[in-house]
């Protein structure tokens, strides 16, 4: 008996990686599997359904039950096909796990246009259109009278909660996951939808050669930036059992689990009446000298 069996999961770029890691361990967990990926680059260029098929060959060879689906996450009408593609195929859908992404890594002054839009439609826009069809879903099956356990789980990243030089559009859309993240849990629940979201650290193509010292494979021992070992607590997530956890976001690296604490109110001051500019300058300098010192970005 796995945690997720019967359930219904898409898994988004589920072709390589992190997602492919995903795909494989939820099936292994007892779910039936939508391979979501249309085979690009790492840049988001090309197309190709050759990697989400090995997928799927290898779910079905071990036993497990999984389809293949190419369709355009960010496209909001082709990420309801996607939706349809698994209720169609397994008769439901339990969980939406939204990993794909792109990255065209640029500091800030350099990052085009079509730069900026390629990097936050894959990531943000592609987050919000297979979570919204299936929300329409779940909502309708609630509003039946029907019994929903559903599951959101998004993937934001490091960058996204401190902020990676080099990678200001891709920063952005993952910081604009964290907090849709937190929305979606705020407003879904009652409907029987939790949603939570992961910042992974492992090794991918969109990490392999960017940080190749620290991705770089060991040669015996514990491989801790392996993509499968982010995994299993996406998959956990993904199981009924993960019902009273919804609004959170984890940090994952190796054998690593924390929860991140997020925006918090710090320190405070209250004049009780209106600031003249030439009195904030002190009272900004107070208060920033009794808050906790923020977090580096990376790369500084």
């Amino acid at each position: 008996m796995g945690v997720c069996d019967g359930r219904v999961v898409i898994v988004t770029g589920a072709g390589r990686g992190i997602g492919r890691a995903h795909a494989l361990a939820f099936a292994a967990e007892g779910a039936k599997v939508v391979v979501n990926d249309i085979g690009v680059s790492l840049a988001g260029e090309g197309g190709e359904a050759t990697p989400a098929e090995e997928v799927v060959a290898e779910i079905r060879a071990n036993g497990g039950e999984a389809v293949v689906d190419g369709n355009d996450v960010a496209d909001f009408s082709t990420a309801g096909a996607l939706v349809k593609t698994a209720i169609d195929t397994f008769g439901g859908l339990d969980v939406v796990v939204n990993n794909a992404g792109i990255v065209r890594d640029r500091m800030f002054v350099s990052t085009s246009e079509e730069e900026w839009d390629a990097v936050i439609r894959v990531h943000l826009r592609g987050h919000y259109a297979v979570a919204n069809n299936a929300c329409a879903y779940w909502r309708a099956q609630s509003k039946e009278g029907k019994t929903v356990d559903a599951r959101i789980i998004n993937t934001s990243s490091g960058a996204g909660l401190q902020g990676s030089v080099g990678q200001s559009a891709y920063s952005a859309a993952k910081a604009g996951i964290a907090a849709l993240t937190l929305v979606q849990a705020a407003e879904l629940g009652r409907y029987g939808i939790t949603s939570n979201a992961i910042a992974p650290s492992a090794r991918t193509r969109m990490t392999e050669e960017v940080f190749a010292d620290m991705m770089a494979k060991p040669e015996s021992g514990f491989d801790a930036m392996a993509a499968e070992n982010i995994s299993p607590l996406v998959v956990w997530l993904g199981s009924a059992e993960s019902k009273d956890v919804t609004g959170r976001v984890f940090e994952l690296e190796g054998g690593k689990i924390s929860v991140a604490d997020g925006w918090r109110k710090g320190p405070e001051v209250d004049k009780g009446d209106r600031w003249a500019p030439d009195e904030v300058g002190a009272a900004v300098h107070d208060l920033i000298a009794k808050g906790t010192p923020p977090q580096k970005v990376y790369g500084t």
